[in-house]
């Protein structure tokens, strides 16, 4: 590569690597790296666990008194880098992914800490000009996002039938902390001098996450009332919820807009998959359609052309509702898939499905020892067991322990007791 950069960055970019996402090694990226960590930083993060870990952990690690380490810990989570959540007896860390995560943050910034004109510049070789981010980081499945359909589009009977997790609103209803931030796309789009005119201080997060930003500065709290005011906002000019892809404690839903959302973009790109979609989809009524097109042009992955006969590419269709909400003389309506799309229960299990497909799970097990306690390892080894026989076989190869081989079988029996004589063999 042209760009001399330090040994810590390359570290750096090894650890990141390991996680299920993964960071093709660049010159963009050791750039991008270089202005968001400096070489100690690089250095230090480069040996912290995948998973979260408290700040007793890192200490040991780093070989630094507590306070210290806090105090590094909480300087990464400042610049948006680490999140950061209060336990009953200490903080627990987590070095958030690329996307969704510390390249959002970065960008959501506005106190300056950052140049965030070069790092849209960046951003944009590394992940929309170069192939092997988005081919190879964002191509597994489940993916980390998926949309989120308008509860407005559907019809009453339809509304009876769509699952909690299923609707923004209620994510809204349901967090125990909210925040607004400004939108990655939109403003390194407009760094690059291609952002529409949409709002960019729309986006959402929740939970622990939002949680984390908030007191770090990097997003704005807001009460549920005004995060519905937002949700309305944008659901009139057209733009699409898309959101992290999880039942439970979802962390953000972004409002996308198809000339700039990254996630929409990547899709597009990717030929449309891995599939992002609600568990609906668009369907045209000839007999009620007046041509005027305004579906299509509203349509934020271009899966509507009125010159064919079959109107709608169920393939490409994101079930968002945007076209129905626009199609005034209500020819296009929403229906619901034959199959449900597998969402995962917490971020937890996503992960580890995902290290599975992507062949890193041994990454995420034996890098985290302190993720052998009971509850965690009880998690994982139900997330294990729900698996096809084909992916399961993956897992154990992966893992290549004799000891969760046991235990698998074991619980496949029904016995789930860690001190079963059987385990001790």
């Amino acid at each position: 590569m042209g760009h001399l950069t330090p040994k810590s960055y390359y570290d750096l970019q090894q650890r990141l690597d390991k996680s299920p996402q993964g960071v093709p090694a660049s010159d963009a990226l050791f750039k991008i790296l270089e202005i968001l960590f400096t070489e100690k930083e690089a250095a230090l993060v480069s040996v912290l666990p995948i998973n979260f870990f408290p700040v007793s952990k890192a200490a040991k690690i780093w070989k630094i008194d507590l306070a210290e380490s806090e105090r590094i810990l909480d300087g990464l989570a400042d610049k948006g880098l680490l999140i950061d959540i209060p336990g009953q007896k200490e903080k627990s860390y987590a070095l958030a992914p690329p996307m969704a995560g510390f390249f959002e943050f970065s960008l959501m910034r506005s106190d300056g800490k950052f140049d965030r004109k070069i790092l849209s510049e960046l951003f944009h070789q590394y992940i929309n000009v170069e192939e092997d981010f988005a081919n190879k980081s964002l191509g597994f499945e489940p993916m980390i996002v998926r949309t989120f359909v308008q509860e407005e589009s559907l019809n009453p009977e339809q509304k009876l039938e769509i699952l909690d997790y299923e609707k923004s609103r209620k994510v809204i209803d349901n967090a125990t902390c909210i925040t607004v931030g400004t939108c990655y796309c939109r403003h390194k789009m407009e760094h690059l001098g291609k952002a529409c005119d949409a709002p960019q201080e729309v986006c959402l997060s929740f939970n622990n996450a939002a949680r984390s930003l908030a007191n770090h500065g990097i997003a704005k709290e807001i009460s549920k009332q005004e995060a519905h005011k937002i949700l309305d906002e944008v659901i009139n000019l057209g733009l699409v919820q898309i959101g992290d892809n999880v039942q439970d404690s979802v962390g953000f839903i972004c409002n996308c807009c198809g000339c700039c959302c990254e996630a929409l973009l990547v899709y597009k790109r990717l030929g449309y998959n891995p599939k992002i979609h609600s568990n609906y989809f668009a369907q045209l009524n000839h007999d009620k359609c007046i041509g005027c097109g305004l579906c299509a042009k509203k349509c934020p992955v271009d899966a509507i052309d009125l010159t064919k006969n079959d109107c709608v590419d169920f393939k490409r269709c994101i079930g968002c509702g945007v076209c129905t909400r626009f199609c005034s003389p209500k020819a296009i309506t929403l229906k619901r898939r034959k199959d449900t799309a597998f969402v995962p229960k917490d971020v937890f299990e996503r992960f580890v499905i995902c290290a599975i497909n992507t062949s890193k799970l041994q990454n995420l097990i034996f890098d985290n020892y302190h993720l052998w306690t009971y509850d965690l390892l009880r998690n994982l080894i139900g997330i294990i067991l729900k698996l096809s026989p084909v992916k399961r076989t993956l897992a154990n190869s992966q893992l290549r322990s004799r000891y969760l081989a046991k235990i698998i079988k074991l619980y496949s029996k029904g016995k789930h007791d860690y001190s079963h004589p059987e385990l001790k063999q």
